[in-house]
């Protein structure tokens, strides 16, 4: 009999993987929250309940469900609920302000949006209807958790209602979501500044993580510490979906915070803890690190940003950690593209991104489509199973990052070796890093431009030590500003920190009397890098910066 690691995906839709999870993994433990531990079938049964109470209000196949809240028990249930008879998916980043929400409610269409309100202290429900941009689409909001206006739904009272819904109609809309049909539109910003949504069916997001479960080795016996955030592809599917298709233990943790993760390795005998660098070197610098057990750790998966030599070696040494694998993908390639292996040496892991998985081609081509020689540097494509459908209603930015021939261009920069590994070099677009979420310069600058003191501005994504990356915003004043001028930096920050999502906002700013451009306008944002880096070298007392 073939393992069952080795074996094709047992079902081609995210509601046929919570049924095989429910009849191959039943009284094992699926899922452990702070006030309830779930096994296979009774995570099933809490999803059906969660289906049935989405179509006693109403819910079509193809009506989109919009999810705006932390990890818990509860984002899985609502998301396979919804997705088990053809709702599809709209995760919004809990980061995000009233009018990005708003933004992306909007333009979804999404006719439910779930959330738990007070997180965090954040009145989710009062940020949105207090945004720019009305929501006509949106015709019922659920609250997972929290308090809200009478025009909202306890999450209680919304599972009550599926109770008139029989089980035969649940199984008829169950069967009749195909494998092609989509699963999710994930929303994620461009060089234009406005946010597009990337579609994902059923079919290629189970093969692909069927595929990066197996390259990864998760199994049945792991236990598996999800920080990473489910509005996220990291936590999502390489997260609770993969726990599902491989029968692992789901521990959903709401915010990273240190002393906490490293409590419940502990107490939770956590063996998976994937995540970005920062995770782990969070881990490996705590000045209590020893105080804690974490003996249980075996599996590592990282990437979205550079990944020291010298941090894989201490995982290995200073943690318990047998395999660590790094990856390459974005959202637009349901999130994998190349992965390395579980031989790989620790240059090879830390220095490349891995090959690329099975059935997905990966070229480096020059500005003219052309495939380069070996260890030249290009531009990273790909074409297979995991490339998007497209972008949600908008075929012309469809059209510019899938060609002709089916080739998703990434606009990344990289290098292929002869073996086939990457190894990403730059970025074509503007975009950086920040702790594993991506930051867009356009989407900033658009947010910058809106300060009555600002004329003009341009942001680059500048390395820092504990985040990856930080964006760097260089302002053009008004001429008739009237500033703090010493205190300009921390006030703008401040100003942003009000209109942005955390990771998108600047952490140092410098007045400059103009922007370097080329004969056609563009800005130049290599020479601004190169004024970032000048800065750290010789310090210039006309530099207005602020740290947060």
């Amino acid at each position: 009999m073939t393992p069952l690691a080795d074996r094709q995906p047992p079902a081609l839709t995210l509601g046929g993987i919570t049924r095989f999870a429910a009849t191959n993994f039943g009284v094992s433990e699926a899922l452990v929250s702070d006030t309830e531990r779930l096994t296979f079938s009774e995570l099933a049964r809490r999803i059906d309940d969660a289906a049935k109470a989405f179509i006693a209000h109403g819910l079509e196949p193809g009506d989109r469900v919009a999810l705006w809240a932390p990890n818990s028990a509860e984002w899985i249930i609502a998301s396979l609920g919804a997705q088990s008879i053809g709702g599809v998916l709209v995760p919004l980043n809990t980061r995000f302000k009233g009018d990005e929400a708003a933004f992306v409610v909007n333009s979804s269409r999404a006719r439910f949006l779930l959330c738990e309100n007070g997180f965090l202290g954040i009145d989710y429900i009062g940020a949105l209807s207090s945004a720019s941009l009305s929501t006509p689409y949106l015709e019922l909001i659920i609250r997972l958790t929290g308090d809200g206006p009478p025009t909202s739904q306890s999450w209680t009272t919304f599972l009550d209602s599926g109770r008139s819904i029989s089980d035969t109609e649940l199984h008829h809309r169950q069967e009749s979501v195909q494998a092609d049909d989509l699963c999710d539109i994930i929303f994620t910003s461009g060089t234009t500044g406005q946010p597009k949504g990337v579609m994902s069916r059923h079919d290629q997001t189970v093969k692909v993580f069927w595929e990066w479960s197996r390259i990864v080795g998760l199994n049945r016996d792991d236990r598996y510490l999800i920080v990473n955030a489910f509005f996220h592809t990291f936590g999502y599917k390489a997260g609770f979906l993969a726990c599902l298709m491989r029968g692992a233990t789901i521990v959903p943790e709401p915010v990273f915070e240190v002393d906490r993760v490293l409590h419940r390795i502990g107490v939770e005998r956590i063996t998976a803890l994937p995540g970005p660098p920062t995770l782990y070197l969070s881990i490996l610098d705590h000045p209590k690190r020893q105080s804690f057990d974490l003996s249980s750790l075996r599996l590592a998966v990282t990437g979205a940003a550079a990944v020291p030599v010298e941090m894989i070696r201490r995982m290995r040494e200073e943690l318990s950690f047998t395999t660590i694998l790094t990856a390459y993908g974005l959202t637009e390639s349901t999130g994998t593209v190349t992965m390395c292996r579980q031989a790989d040496d620790p240059e090879t892991i830390s220095q490349t991104s891995g090959r690329a998985i099975s059935d997905v081609e990966v070229r480096i081509v020059d500005d003219n489509n052309v495939e380069v020689p070996t260890g030249f540097p290009g531009e990273i494509v790909c074409r297979g199973y995991n490339v998007m459908p497209g972008y949600f209603e908008n075929p012309e930015a469809t059209a510019e990052a899938i060609d002709a021939e089916g080739w998703l261009h990434t606009g990344d920069i990289g290098t292929l070796d002869e073996r086939g590994y990457v190894r990403i070099t730059d970025r074509k677009k503007d975009m950086f890093i920040v702790g594993g979420f991506n930051a867009y310069p356009a989407e900033i600058e658009n947010a910058l431009m809106d300060h009555p003191a600002i004329s003009r501005v341009a942001v680059v994504g500048v390395p820092d030590e504990r985040m990856g990356e930080v964006g760097h915003a260089f302002v053009v004043l008004r001429p008739q500003a009237v500033i703090d001028i010493p205190n300009f930096a921390a006030d703008l920050i401040a100003w942003s920190r009000d209109r942005l999502a955390n990771y998108k906002v600047p952490r140092r700013v410098t007045v400059v009397e103009d922007l370097p451009v080329n004969a056609s306008g563009k800005v130049l944002k290599y020479q601004l890098r190169q004024t970032h880096q000048l800065q750290h070298e010789i310090p210039r007392s006309a530099d207005f910066t602020g740290q947060s």
